[in-house]
């Protein structure tokens, strides 16, 4: 049990002055360590949750959570496949969609790119693609005949606008994996779209599922059927699940595989940073021990008559543990506050920044997205606290022992 003179104690070395004032500064600086790495872990730790939510965000809304094909083939029957699939208890909406490749030219610039053919009243069921696109757009979509939609990238690469005719070069096979000419097809630009995410506004066109059809000669079939579920986080297991009950060769992919890569590198990279940056904690440690130790040696007289008066060894080390907890409840305090507040003002931060110097650090074709998202989570916080504090107790154990094996005899020889 802790004795009430021990606290009181260890409360009044904090607050006394000392003979050394280097061990003061080392004290402030290890303070002021253990707060910069608690608040730039919370900051890194917030911003790569942020760029997952995001990005997990952008993939959800443009492709759903699900999608039902059949490899190197189409749906003949997707009628009755979507009323199957409609059926399940936890599916919310499915919706038919063709998938191809094709080539668009305007002026001499050209872009090799995916064209989506999409109901637009199906899709509205099971992503967000009709809130990005211009409602004046979508009310002629649907019935829209030789007209297309660009990803904003896309239009800007291309230098086209709305209303422009671009040429769309559609491949064409034969029997035996034979390649023929193309066929051009000239597309009225109907608009364009802005999801937010570079892979798919420099890499996408939408078409009525119509005219989709009609170009790459699927006749009445479809690529695929996307779904949407009650709950993403469903959507590995029921998408298969569904997949498996369906037969006839459907495979089925589900959000998480998109862009599987992205989310493993990401996790990967959050674990690597947090150990790394955990190093800037366990430097101001070091501080600690180091303060703790001229502590010591500045207080060993006082330690040697605390002995013997009858204070014992147990009650000395607690002493000074004491202060080393004080000094990381301190520092990782000043780190929460800092870097919670830090981590909501990101994106502001680098924004100005990146208008000052003009030089833009945020690229979309690199991080998909163009602005510096930021989710700062209690879990991340609580870590990272127990983390930072677990290594300022540790740091204060080797200097509270050298005080408790103090030799009172030894110390008071001379006095």
């Amino acid at each position: 049990m802790l004795h009430p003179i021990t606290a009181f104690i260890a409360l009044r070395y904090l607050g006394t002055k000392r003979k050394n004032r280097f061990a003061s500064f080392v004290s402030i600086v290890s303070v002021l360590g253990i707060a910069l790495g608690v608040a730039v872990l919370i900051i890194v730790s917030s911003v790569m949750n942020g760029f997952e939510k995001e990005v997990t965000r952008h993939i959800l809304g443009m492709t759903s959570h699900a999608m039902l094909f059949r490899p190197g083939s189409r749906i003949d029957d997707w009628r009755e496949v979507l009323e199957i699939v409609e059926a399940e208890p936890d599916v919310v909406a499915g919706a038919p969609f063709i998938r191809a490749g094709a080539m668009l030219n305007h002026k001499g610039n050209v872009r090799g790119v995916s064209i989506q053919g999409i109901d637009i009243n199906a899709e509205r069921k099971v992503s967000t693609l009709a809130a990005v696109i211009d409602p004046a757009s979508l009310d002629v979509f649907s019935s829209a005949a030789n007209q297309i939609l660009l990803g904003r990238t896309l239009a800007e690469a291309l230098e086209v606008e709305a209303g422009n005719t671009i040429t769309l070069a559609a491949p064409r096979w034969k029997a035996g994996n034979g390649i023929e000419m193309p066929r051009y097809f000239p597309m009225k630009v109907l608009g364009t779209f802005s999801v937010g995410m570079h892979d798919f506004d420099a890499g996408f066109a939408l078409l009525p599922l119509s005219a989709a059809a009609r170009i790459f000669g699927l006749g009445d079939s479809v690529s695929g059927i996307r779904i949407r579920f009650s709950d993403p986080d469903s959507a590995p297991r029921r998408a298969s699940a569904i997949a498996s009950r369906l037969g006839a060769g459907i495979a089925a992919v589900n959000w998480t595989q998109y862009h599987r890569n992205f989310f493993y590198a990401l996790k990967s990279q959050k674990r690597i940073i947090f150990i790394i940056l955990s190093l800037i904690v366990a430097v101001a440690a070091f501080n600690i021990v180091a303060s703790m130790v001229m502590l010591v040696k500045d207080k060993d007289r006082d330690i040697a008559i605390l002995r013997t008066l009858g204070l014992s060894r147990r009650s000395i080390m607690l002493i000074f543990v004491i202060q080393g907890i004080l000094i990381g409840i301190t520092g990782v305090a000043l780190g929460v506050i800092t870097g919670a507040w830090s981590a909501t003002k990101a994106d502001r931060v680098v924004a100005l920044v990146e208008a000052w110097i003009d030089i833009k650090f945020i690229k979309p074709d690199v991080y998909y997205i163009d602005y510096l998202p930021a989710d700062v989570r209690l879990g991340d916080i609580t870590l990272i606290s127990a983390v930072a504090f677990l290594i300022c107790v540790i740091a204060t154990l080797y200097p509270a022992w050298r005080a408790a094996h103090t030799a009172p005899a030894v110390t008071l020889r001379y006095e």
